[in-house]
């Protein structure tokens, strides 16, 4: 193939864990899992409220493990959003109408 070579679309996959997952993401969800089912055991559900709260460490941890198109998955999403709004970007211009001191030739 005149020393080219083609990197399969799915490479990426293969380092994930069910396709899908990394390590960390396998982690928080877990521990988000286990806190949830460590308070279903200890408090008691007379109230939708506590009910919600109790729920939530699961529900909050599945919802950011799950994959989002473009990205890996939500956690990835909401980092990559927080990078972009957060960092100070500089845009140097290099169009047409300015040499910036330089012959561009």
């Amino acid at each position: 193939m005149d020393g080219n070579y083609l990197i399969p679309a799915n490479s990426k996959k293969s380092r994930l864990l069910f396709s899908l997952f990394t390590w960390f993401d396998l982690v928080m969800f877990g521990l988000g899992v286990s806190i949830t089912l460590i308070l279903l055991m200890f408090v008691p559900l007379q109230s939708t409220l506590v009910t919600i709260v109790v729920l939530a460490p699961g529900l909050v941890t599945g919802f950011l493990v799950m994959p989002v198109p473009n990205y890996h998955n939500v956690l990835t999403f909401l980092q990559e959003l927080i990078n972009f709004y957060s960092t100070r970007r500089q845009f140097e211009w290099e169009g047409w109408c300015v040499k910036n001191g330089r012959n561009k030739r």
